[in-house]
C-alpha cells in the first residue's frame, strides 16, 4: 500500500513479544492469513493488549441477541463518524463478510440512514450514535423504541458496550496513526 509506518508508535517484533500475545497475534494470522496492524500497535503495551483483548472478545463473541454481523455494523457506522480509518476499513472488510453482503460496509460507512438496512438496523445505529455523541441524553424513550424493534435491555447494553468499546478504539487508532493493511480492502468483495 505505502512505505509509512503501520504506527507512530514502534511495534515489536514477533520473538519479541510475550509468549501469549505472539501466540494470539499467530492464530489471528493463521485463520485471516495476515496480521492485522491493530494487534502489532496494541502489542507496544502488552497489559493494555490482553486487557483490550479480553474485552474485545467478551463483547464480539459471545451470544447475544445481536447478531456479529449487527455489531461489525455498529463498528462501522460509527467509526465513520468518529473518523477512524482504520477501524471503517477493517470492520467493513469484516461487515462484508459477515452479512454476506459486498456492497453494506459501503453503505453503512458513508450514510447508514440511506443503506439497505432493515428498520430494526436503523433503530440500532441511531441509538449506537446516539450513545457515540449524545449519551447523556439518552432517556427511557431510547429503550421504548428499541424494545419496539424487538431489542432486549440486554441488546440494548450490548449495542452500548459495542459502540463505546470502539469509540476508545477508534480514539486510539487515530492517536497512533494506524493505517489499515492493504488485505481489508478486497475482502468480502
Amino acid at each position: 500500500m505505502t512505505d509509512k509506518p503501520i504506527s507512530r508508535y514502534p511495534t515489536p517484533a514477533l520473538e519479541d513479544m510475550p509468549e501469549d500475545i505472539r501466540e494470539t497475534i499467530l492464530g489471528v494470522q493463521e485463520k485471516a492469513g495476515f496480521i492485522p496492524n491493530v494487534f502489532l500497535t496494541l502489542a507496544h503495551r502488552p497489559e493494555e493488549f490482553r486487557a483490550f483483548m479480553a474485552y474485545h472478545d467478551t463483547l464480539m463473541e459471545k451470544d447475544s441477541g445481536l447478531t456479529k454481523a449487527d455489531r461489525e455494523m455498529i463498528i462501522v457506522a460509527t467509526s465513520n463518524d468518529n473518523g477512524c480509518q482504520y477501524c471503517v476499513v477493517a470492520h467493513g472488510a469484516i461487515l462484508r463478510i459477515r452479512a454476506k453482503d459486498p456492497l453494506i460496509a459501503d453503505q453503512v460507512a458513508i450514510n447508514y440512514r440511506k443503506a439497505d438496512i432493515t428498520p430494526r438496523q436503523m433503530a440500532m445505529l441511531d441509538f449506537a450514535m446516539k450513545v457515540s455523541n449524545n449519551a447523556q441524553a439518552i432517556c427511557t424513550r431510547d429503550f421504548e423504541d428499541l424494545h419496539a424493534h424487538g431489542f432486549t435491555d440486554e441488546d440494548i447494553w450490548d449495542i452500548a458496550g459495542v459502540t463505546s468499546f470502539f469509540g476508545l478504539s477508534n480514539r486510539m487508532a487515530n492517536f497512533t496513526s494506524m493505517r489499515p493493511n492493504a488485505e481489508f480492502y478486497t475482502m468480502g468483495r
